[in-house]
């Protein structure tokens, strides 16, 4: 497994965690960050996400509630929500290629969410790209 895409998983667990319990301490969260990833790079890199997403989180909920057309966030099970909460802020936020953001998070999904998951974040995930970059032209 490429090393970031491990670090995006790890970053994944944490953000899981905080849907379902108010974020932990933050020392928690760097005890599990060094515990799951050894190279400090992949620990910055990780961090990064993690924060990226609780800081936009609420523009990130607003911006896939309104491209999920007919579809919730409470509604979405909890690993899908929060790898396309994930993979919007990838391409929203960060410099990582359209392309690649959505491709991670449709392998995380295929990892960790149902049979439906990977079809499910790739589409709403394109259909973002698509606006955002209609947005930009």
């Amino acid at each position: 497994m490429a090393r970031r895409s491990r670090a995006r998983e790890v970053a994944l667990q944490v953000l899981f965690q905080d849907d379902l319990n108010p974020p932990t301490q933050p020392e928690v969260t760097e005890a599990f960050l060094a515990g799951r990833l050894r190279a400090p790079e992949l620990i910055e890199f990780a961090r990064n996400l993690i924060s990226g997403v609780r800081r936009n989180r609420d523009e990130l909920d607003a911006i896939l509630s309104q491209t999920a057309d007919n579809w919730s966030l409470s509604r979405m099970a909890v690993t899908d929500r929060n790898i396309l909460r994930l993979g919007a802020y990838e391409l929203l936020y960060t410099s990582t290629p359209p392309r690649v953001a959505i491709n991670e998070a449709v392998e995380l999904s295929k990892r960790f969410g149902a049979k439906q998951s990977p079809q499910f974040v790739n589409g709403i995930l394109d259909q973002l790209y698509s606006r955002s970059d209609e947005a930009e032209s």
